[in-house]
């Protein structure tokens, strides 16, 4: 799991979004601190005289101006805009980590339903062959009673017959099992390899830990785990700070700035250069108030559309809640059914191999054909294939109620 974590892209880009949210509450911390700048420019300047006597023009010398300077601007009040943007901020970024929570809560579903998909097909596999080894058993009977004349000819291609269909099924189980090897290592992001495998549980021991369970528990339990649930009411408290930030285009803005300013002319005589910006520091100091007016319905609009986004974002929170309630109550329910048809399929398969082992003595002994033998015989797979199905469908269904509880997708 946690490779697939690692190496998934969408996860990857996730965090990518989360590091963004990181930057933006730095950028919106330094924000409350003062900015200082400094410049530094030099003036070269030079014009032509007029000489009054022949009206002729003379090149004058050029100047050359050099000045310093450092200034620093800070806001003091903007309707507390900078603060609420530091807290929007946050809020935003805790909404982002649960983003990527719920990515990995996604891959982890995906990764088990592959999961099974390969212990499922592992397990016809297994049962298949199992089958095959049985036919060919009857099948070399069926030789030696058709070389006396117990048997027809027809009767022993019968069995031959349905071991030429066992061999195909065995065929298109191992390729099911290799496509879901393939699905599985491609939601890990791990190259093909024939080599691949995965470690096989105590399915049984599995089928123990199944229970049942109440959809409102589940769903109480749900609401406060699940990182979507969490990720939607975060989304809601961070555009109420919205509303908190546009109001701020209501109140003035109060800034201070300072500044210190020197510089050197070569049209100054008598002083030499470090005299001169030595000499001519010049501090600033200062204040600014501004007041908002009139601003063509800007803030009063703005406080509009960040009230509108509130309910937006609480409409969103409900519909995640309301689809999880339906996800929840749709997979209680599957569990419920998935129990009572195991169940059902478990005393089908008792039964059925039952019959199986009877009219197998029977089929030894003579006393039935190879049709109605191979009748029973397909009814006793039909019930193992559903059986096996059914008992994959209980533990997935379990397991998708344990998401939903918050509990760790293992085995």
């Amino acid at each position: 799991m946690n490779y697939a974590k690692e190496k998934n892209i969408t996860i990857q880009k996730s965090v990518v979004a989360q590091h963004q949210s990181e930057y933006s509450l730095a950028q919106s911390k330094a924000n409350l601190l003062p900015s200082v700048s400094g410049t530094a420019s030099t003036t070269f300047s030079w014009a032509k005289e007029t000489l009054s006597e022949n009206n002729s023009f003379a090149d004058r010398e050029q100047s050359n101006t050099t000045s310093f300077a450092v200034n620093s601007s800070m806001t003091l009040f903007s309707g507390f805009k900078l603060k609420k943007q530091v807290e929007q901020a946050e809020i935003n970024l805790k909404s982002s980590q649960y983003n990527t929570l719920a990515q990995e809560e996604d891959i982890e579903l995906s990764i088990l339903n592959a999961y099974l998909e390969i212990l499922y097909a592992k397990e016809n596999i297994k049962n298949s062959a199992q089958q095959i080894k049985a036919t060919k058993e009857e099948l070399k009977l069926a030789k030696e009673r058709m070389d006396i004349g117990v048997i027809s000819k027809s009767d022993y291609l019968q069995i031959k017959s349905e071991l030429a269909s066992e061999k195909a099924t065995l065929a298109n189980y191992q390729s099911t099992l290799n496509t879901n090897k393939i699905t599985l290592m491609q939601l890990m992001e791990i190259p093909v390899s024939n080599n691949f495998d995965i470690t096989d549980p105590n399915i049984n021991e599995q089928l123990l830990k199944v229970g049942t369970s109440e959809a409102k528990e589940v769903y109480l339990q749900a609401l406060g785990t699940k990182a979507e649930i969490k990720q939607a009411a975060l989304s809601v408290e961070s555009s109420k700070y919205g509303i908190d930030i546009a109001k701020a285009g209501y109140y003035p803005v109060v800034s201070l700035s300072a500044g210190l300013n020197t510089g050197w002319s070569d049209q100054v005589s008598g002083f030499s250069y470090g005299s001169q910006l030595k000499n001519q520091f010049t501090p600033t100091i200062g204040m600014s108030v501004s007041i908002p007016i009139f601003q063509n319905k800007e803030a009063k609009i703005n406080v509009a559309q960040a009230k509108l986004s509130v309910t937006d974002a609480q409409l969103d929170e409900l519909n995640v809640k309301n689809n999880l309630r339906k996800e929840i109550e749709q997979a209680c329910a599957d569990l419920t059914s998935a129990k009572i048809k195991y169940e059902a399929n478990l005393e089908e398969y008792s039964s059925a191999s039952e019959s199986y082992e009877v009219a197998r003595e029977r089929y030894n002994e003579g006393l039935i054909n190879s049709v109605d033998f191979l009748s029973i015989k397909t009814d006793k797979i039909k019930a193992e294939s559903n059986l096996l199905q059914a008992k994959y469908n209980l533990i997935f269904s379990n397991k998708i109620v344990d998401y939903y509880k918050g509990e760790t997708l293992k085995f």
